[in-house]
């Protein structure tokens, strides 16, 4: 296998590792430029679609929200990243790894989101430097 390919494969890794798939629309939140651009790319060639960003107010598949302690409060954050998703949608919240500049202690992001109606599924190395962790809107509850 050629650098290049194995390269494209570690790329596409990184998007599928969050269950990513071809034709989901992603909304991205909290952008800076701390975020990891190859968890970013590999994103956009596994969807083959462009992110969002956060002033989109199209229906999403899956929202991305890069989070930071010190960014805010992320319950209003999570409340509003939730408008934007289809049913059956996902928001992937990225916090910075333990030792990390911003890193955000699991129990604060299980707090939010438990009041923000969310459940977490899963959490993921997303990228060298960033947690990620899967939120979801319970089965069978209306929106």
């Amino acid at each position: 296998m050629s650098a290049t390919a194995g390269q494209a494969q570690g790329e596409r890794g990184l998007a599928e590792r969050l269950g990513l798939k071809p034709g989901q629309v992603v909304q991205e939140i909290g952008w800076d430029e701390d975020v990891d651009d190859d968890l970013r790319d590999s994103i956009e060639n596994v969807t083959g679609t462009e992110l969002l960003d956060e002033e989109s107010d199209e229906v999403v598949d899956v929202v991305l929200l890069w989070w930071r302690d010190g960014d805010g409060d992320l319950f209003d954050t999570l409340t509003s990243a939730m408008r934007a998703l289809a049913e059956g949608g996902q928001i992937w919240l990225l916090t910075p790894k333990a030792g990390r500049e911003g890193h955000v202690e699991p129990s604060d992001i299980g707090e939010d989101a438990a009041t923000a109606g969310l459940s977490q599924t899963s959490s993921v190395s997303a990228a060298p430097d960033w947690s990620g962790t899967r939120l979801v809107t319970p089965k069978g509850r209306g929106r």
